[in-house]
């Protein structure tokens, strides 16, 4: 059984050694469902946090695991529910019955059960939902309606509206005496007629009005308000651009459906953040639960794209076999230009992957961008070109055309640095003018460009001046 939220905010205050009291407390369930009785491990979980327990659940063994679900699914936290792993809820729910996963999700706010249910296939959800009862699965099928990654699937459909010819004396007995409200909510949207929102208004400047005043008076008509099928990542940019904690949802005539609050938003762009840092990776949603089949599986596509662009970069150096067997200095220098040009493509590319997702690289600011990245290009590859001339021309003083050999490397690492920085800036785009996610591919190619470009110049440049 777990504990009540007013428990909670007693029990989780939050101070400098909170982060080592939850490590003690892990520890002890660890004992605990290792050598401890039923009873013992049930009082210690009424003293750990939902949002540490779903931690723990991804921490202990499978066996462990199996024993802390049994006692747990007794009466099972939704708020457990909703802060565990998808692949770990999915462990959960196939516990379950459905009128016991049903129990469960009509205790969340819609968008959080819409969160859980959207995983499942379409005839375990319809199952689960025919328990819900109408009020709740009304509001969950709402929210199912709309695409995935969407904000009609962020929003929460429990949100407060009153109309324009309220005053604040009337609203605020409203607040006092109405008890199908949400939970929390910071402000409270006012609507016209035709129930499309003209203005938005936060409790405190409510409660600080006199209560004659119309609530039309006293709104912010420059409220912000976003569209039921725009993409998560939209609504993300727009909080964080105009310091939102709330903003309302509207259907296709206008009509306010629901609100998007900042936790959600704050979700959001964990999720997308996690999802491009594995998707730059080539992992795509693997974790560290996953088995070994499961994991070489996830990880097998990319590499073998990354097998075939390494063909391709060891045909360019076949081409020149016969350059590199008359001077074999050529085969130790030509990995420095390749790998120099890659990281240096990297960088432009971690660069403008976040620049795109951020909003911050448009089509008014993309031109300066390409000319900015080809001058840095070309004045880090001036600058490791002396270095590296430099460097070949001591390590290879022996040899009649050092010098030379030293211009050769000097001359194939500009143009290859050079090229990495167009590349990392104009692949990511090119892929995003596409509607293809720049973390996806990007890396592979941009790396492929660069062993490409850095051998063909290298052996080409060789071949001409020095053979």
């Amino acid at each position: 059984m777990q504990p009540t939220k007013e428990n909670q905010d007693v029990i989780h205050r939050i101070d400098p050694e909170s982060s080592e009291e939850i490590s003690n407390q892990f520890d002890e369930l660890v004992r605990l469902l290792e050598h401890g009785s039923d009873e013992e491990v049930s009082e210690h979980l009424k003293e750990i946090h939902h949002s540490d327990l779903a931690d723990a659940f991804g921490l202990v063994s499978g066996g462990l695991r199996k024993r802390l679900l049994g006692l747990v699914k007794v009466e099972l936290d939704p708020d457990l529910l909703f802060e565990l792993e998808d692949h770990l809820r999915k462990e959960v729910t196939d516990t379950l019955s459905p009128k016991e996963v049903a129990e469960v999700i009509a205790g969340m706010d819609s968008d959080e059960a819409v969160q859980v249910l959207e995983d499942m296939g379409e005839e375990e959800r319809d199952e689960i939902l025919s328990e819900v009862p109408e009020e709740e699965r009304e509001d969950i099928e709402i929210g199912l309606a709309y695409p995935e990654e969407s904000a009609g699937r962020r929003m929460q459909t429990d949100v407060v509206s009153v109309a324009t010819d309220w005053d604040v004396g009337r609203t605020i007995d409203y607040l006092r005496e109405e008890e199908d409200l949400p939970e929390e909510f910071l402000d409270l949207f006012v609507v016209d007629e035709r129930s499309k929102p003209v203005g938005v208004i936060s409790l405190s400047r409510i409660l600080r009005s006199p209560r004659p005043t119309l609530m039309r008076e006293i709104c912010d008509e420059t409220q912000v308000i976003v569209p039921a099928d725009m993409v998560q990542e939209e609504v993300a940019f727009l909080f964080e651009k105009y310091d939102l904690t709330t903003a309302g949802v509207v259907d296709a005539q206008g009509k306010l459906i629901g609100m998007i609050t900042v936790d959600d938003v704050m979700e959001v762009a964990r999720e997308e953040f996690e999802e491009d840092v594995l998707l730059l990776g080539g992992v795509g949603e693997e974790t560290v639960d996953d088995g070994v089949l499961q994991a070489s599986a996830k990880r097998f596509t990319w590499l073998l794209v990354n097998l075939g662009t390494a063909v391709l970069a060891s045909m360019v150096i076949g081409v020149f076999d016969a350059t590199i067997e008359q001077m074999v200095a050529l085969a130790v220098l030509m990995p420095i230009v390749a790998s120099m040009g890659g990281n240096a493509g990297t960088q432009t590319l971690t660069i403008t992957v976040r620049a795109l997702a951020t909003k911050e690289l448009t089509a008014y600011n993309a031109l300066r961008t390409f000319r900015k990245e080809l001058a840095v290009g070309f004045l880090n590859g001036c600058l490791f070109a002396v270095l590296a001339g430099v460097l070949t021309f001591f390590w290879f003083n022996d040899l009649e055309n050092a010098n030379v050999l030293g211009g050769v490397i000097a001359g194939a690492m500009v143009i290859n640095m050079v090229v990495a920085g167009f590349s990392g800036v104009a692949l990511p785009v090119l892929l995003d003018r596409l509607k293809i996610d720049p973390a996806i591919a990007s890396g592979v190619f941009v790396t492929t460009v660069t062993d490409v470009v850095g051998f063909l110049s290298f052996l080409g440049l060789a071949s001409v001046t020095l053979l």
